[in-house]
């Protein structure tokens, strides 16, 4: 057998996504082909401490990862922190951040990652930072030409403000029913749908015990349509699925309950040219944010109109064995270790080609030839 690749894996985290990272991260290790990587997996706390070994394998344990939400935790002590991250990661080769929500999929730990000069699975700082806020995201998407549904932002601080004339001035200009998100969250966390005047001041209080800026959008009658994408800069997009939700709208519980009456219709009954659309608008949102490596891109198709347009780019999308993301691919023809082979591929070919850029000024940009006084 020849030299395996040292790959950690990397889960938990203090975001409140912490728990669909471990089942993200189960998925992935069952996948990882042991004749070709030693998986490494790796955990972080509640309180942001690493830990590997027999203490990571605890936190993969079949009763923590099916729990219920825990409580948050004071995150730990700086010096602390980081003595465990220098522990926890070793002589690895490359990693795969199985990390959802803030300070995993946000830029936050990518940057990290670049300090320590690392190759890893996914979205660069930029990417992942863009594409975990969804302000930032569409007004990238906008300024890309890309159709994407009518929205309005605030902060909390101008919610504290002015939360009535703000209520009443965005319920004219988008209508009912909409939606209040947290800008820097994922798996549905914090959402809520409001359908009359009377819901909005609950829905922007609850949005904002996760984030101080939130996003609010117009909400339409839709089918919800997602894509996954591999690659670099030469991405590929997948055959579109179907998320037909058992609820209001695709919320948390409707994701990850084990009571979901969610379905997911894989591929999803389009047209060949709404198919071809949607792949293509998948790919151009991923070259919006500067991509690398993975996400997956949602849709809504408006069934008034037959309009599609983007909805969000998920730069770490889950990878647990209702995800979207493999069934994706599954679909069409790789297996969930196939798309690991070339996710990891992915990661050190974006590597190396960085490892060739300039770190330094060239002599004669140093000595001052060619430079305007």
């Amino acid at each position: 057998m020849g030299k395996q690749l040292a790959v950690g894996v990397i889960f938990g985290g203090r975001s409140s996504e912490h728990e669909v990272s471990l089942r993200s991260a189960a998925a992935i290790l069952a996948a990882l082909a042991p004749e070709k990587y030693r998986a490494v997996p790796i955990g972080i706390t509640r309180s942001g401490i690493w830990v590997a070994g027999d203490e990571a394998s605890e936190m993969l344990a079949p009763e923590r990862a099916g729990g219920a939400e825990a409580a948050a935790v004071a995150p730990a002590p700086p010096a602390q922190a980081l003595r465990s991250i220098a522990g926890a990661l070793g002589e690895l080769e490359v990693v795969i951040p199985a990390l959802h929500g803030t300070y995993g999929e946000d830029g936050a730990i990518q940057g990290l990652f670049e300090m320590l000069n690392l190759p890893y699975v996914g979205c660069g700082v930029l990417a992942s930072a863009a594409g975990m806020d969804k302000i930032a995201m569409k007004q990238l998407f906008r300024q890309a030409g890309l159709p994407i549904v009518e929205f309005r932002w605030l902060s909390s601080q101008d919610w504290a403000a002015q939360g009535e004339r703000l209520a009443d001035r965005i319920g004219r200009e988008l209508g009912f029913p909409l939606f209040v998100k947290p800008a820097n969250l994922g798996s549905s966390v914090g959402i809520t749908r409001v359908d009359d005047p009377s819901g909005f001041g609950p829905a922007v209080e609850l949005a904002a015990r996760y984030d101080r800026r939130l996003i609010i959008e117009k909400g339409y009658d839709v089918r919800e349509i997602e894509v996954s994408v591999i690659g670099n800069d030469q991405p590929e997009a997948s055959p579109p699925g179907e998320i037909i939700s058992g609820a209001a709208f695709y919320d948390y519980a409707d994701k990850y309950s084990p009571d979901s009456q969610s379905r997911l219709v894989i591929p999803a009954q389009l047209s060949p040219e709404q198919a071809e659309r949607i792949r293509a608008l998948a790919i151009r949102a991923f070259q919006a944010i500067d991509g690398a490596g993975l996400a997956r891109v949602d849709f809504f198709l408006l069934r008034q109109t037959n309009e599609i347009v983007v909805n969000e780019i998920n730069t770490m999308p889950g990878f647990t064995r209702i995800s979207m993301y493999p069934k994706l691919w599954e679909a069409g023809g790789r297996s969930l270790a196939t798309v690991l082979d070339q996710l990891i591929g992915l990661a050190l070919a974006r590597h190396a080609e960085k490892a060739r850029l300039a770190r330094q000024l060239a002599p004669e940009t140093a000595c001052g030839v060619g430079v305007s006084s």
